[in-house]
């Protein structure tokens, strides 16, 4: 953990009371995901940021020496084996008076789920591409989840110390695939080997480029504009030309940059570095505090609620098994909407309509984790959750609200788990805590074998399942893949008493944790086949 002293220890006990101090708390909170295509540097931007931010003495790149530590978000065994982020982390750390909550998130498209499930839960996102291929489909996709959800996007273009596509051609890039407009902050000095530094386009200043310095912070070098005859004598008659020509076109027709325009979601400034070199991070750093918003106003089923509105609200949104190895405990990660969230008080879960005490509150750094008395809005706490709280659930003191509820994700994949012995008490209870995550959906079949089947987004989940139950359950097991590819729950229309007409083959009934009727199908002709023939049923991807 961090060594600075805790804002949670140093806010006034009698302060904290006043609308004034909340005001203050609120403005000062900057809660954002980084988001990104797998391998454009996602987790090692993020801990980079966090060596920056003063939170990590040493930053472990994720591709980096054998002797090198595991990126501090990718906690779980299987995150550092594979070196790719499996699960949402947070992150908190103070700087430069802000109190900053970082979610990591999963960049490979089968973690989707958890990806969007987070992007709830921030007020900004930081979106990394990779300088060599722009735009790519993950991204793509997790963009459309932020335009949906209104959230600012600040982009960093990463790995210019490799051969990377033209600069204008990544702007066109993110102009043409996502529709928005790009309004470059600093700009790059050439590509790979001859990668010289970026020119900061507002301050008027050259940040050079020492290859192999990994770590070692330049100072900017302040010039008059690219004509400045220092300019040439730093990066060289070529680079000072291309440089000269750039500034020209992004003055006469490029996008400048407005600060409305970004908040509103009309704009994302864009800025060139190499994260695994240290280069242009600080900057970028600096950069997001000033320009991300802190926390917004929440639709809920009793309105907008404002974040400095005096009664305490938020929701669960990810819950995580086992982040204790010796506690085996279940903690619910709740985004605090509003309010001030103080240790001990009464809180009402608004789905089951019964009191929590709030006795254990944690605020969280990748697996580590410490006590707080309170938390503001835009904080993300962990509540140890001793099966009472589900993904979803609202938490609210005084005023009853109840936030949106969390959309699941339908799985397209589909298998047979067994454990690979006979303790099946224990094995049921692991299956369990991890369908509770949100990790998977499971099914029981409702004639034949009882084994349990489990429903993914994609392939790379049963690993996880598989790895995760012999890791922290000690309990081996073997999935058996079926050719199954969409579930359906059938829910008759009001007054229909219509049995359902099935095919004879593709389609298995299973029941769900409720005991509800389930349809998993082989083929989407299946699918197509039994909803036309059904027309007093609506199939619903997920309930």
């Amino acid at each position: 953990m961090t060594s600075e002293t805790s804002l949670f220890e140093s806010s006034g006990g009698g302060l904290a009371n006043d609308a004034d101090a909340l005001a203050r708390e609120v403005a000062r909170r900057r809660t954002f995901a980084i988001i990104s295509h797998p391998d454009a540097g996602k987790t090692t931007l993020t801990e980079k940021l966090l060596l920056y931010a003063g939170a990590i003495e040493l930053a472990g790149a994720v591709r980096g020496r054998r002797t090198q530590r595991h990126a501090v978000s990718d906690w779980m065994e299987m995150e550092q084996q594979r070196g790719i982020s499996i699960s949402a982390a947070a992150l908190e750390f103070e700087l430069d008076g802000h109190h900053v909550t970082l979610l990591d998130t999963p960049g490979h498209q089968d973690f989707s789920e958890d990806t969007y499930r987070t992007l709830l839960a921030v007020d900004s996102v930081v979106m990394v591409l990779d300088a060599a291929k722009g735009i790519e489909p993950q991204t793509l996709k997790l963009f459309e989840v932020c335009r949906t959800r209104g959230l600012p996007v600040l982009t960093f273009i990463n790995k210019l110390d490799q051969p990377a596509l033209d600069p204008f051609e990544l702007l066109d890039q993110i102009e043409r695939v996502l529709g928005i407009a790009a309004a470059p902050i600093n700009w790059p000095l050439g590509d790979g080997t001859a990668f010289a530094g970026v020119y900061d386009l507002d301050a008027s200043a050259v940040l050079l480029y020492e290859r192999g310095a990994r770590g070692h912070r330049t100072e900017p070098i302040a010039v008059a504009d690219p004509h400045d005859p220092e300019v040439e004598r730093l990066i060289g008659g070529d680079r000072q030309h291309r440089l000269i020509e750039a500034a020209g076109m992004i003055q006469g027709a490029g996008t400048r940059f407005d600060l409305e325009a970004y908040r509103q979601e009309r704009q994302t400034p864009v800025f060139f570095g190499s994260a695994l070199n240290d280069f242009g991070v600080e900057p970028f750093l600096r950069a997001l505090m000033r320009l991300a918003p802190s926390p917004a106003p929440r639709l809920s089923d009793a309105g907008l609620i404002l974040p400095t509105d005096p009664d305490f609200s938020g929701f669960v949104f990810k819950m995580q098994a086992n982040m204790n190895p010796r506690h085996r405990d279940r903690v619910a990660f709740l985004r605090v909407c509003s309010g001030r969230l103080t240790k001990d008080m009464a809180t009402v879960n608004a789905r089951l309509g019964t009191t929590v005490r709030l006795s254990r509150v944690y605020r969280f750094f990748g697996r580590d984790r410490e006590t707080v008395p309170e938390a503001y809005p835009g904080d993300v706490i962990g509540l140890v959750n001793p099966g009472r709280l589900a993904i979803g659930d609202t938490l609210y003191a005084g005023r009853k609200v109840r936030y949106p509820p969390i959309p699941q994700f339908p799985a397209e994949r589909f298998a047979y788990i067994r454990p690979a012995d006979v303790r099946h008490k224990r094995f049921d209870e692991a299956v369990r805590q991890l369908e509770e995550e949100g990790l998977m959906q499971v099914f029981v079949p409702a004639t034949g074998l009882r084994h349990p089947i489990v429903g993914v987004v994609g392939p790379l989940q049963f690993d996880v399942v598989e790895a995760r139950l012999r890791a922290e359950y000690g309990i081996p097991c073997t999935l058996e893949p079926l050719a199954h590819v969409a579930g359906r729950w059938p829910v008759p229309e009001p007054g229909n008493t219509k049995p359902l007409t099935l095919t004879t083959s593709g389609v298995m009934t299973v029941k769900d944790r409720q005991g509800r009727d389930v349809l998993l199908f082989e083929s989407p002709w299946e699918l197509r086949f039994v909803m036309e023939g059904n027309p007093g049923y609506r199939f619903h991807d997920s309930m």
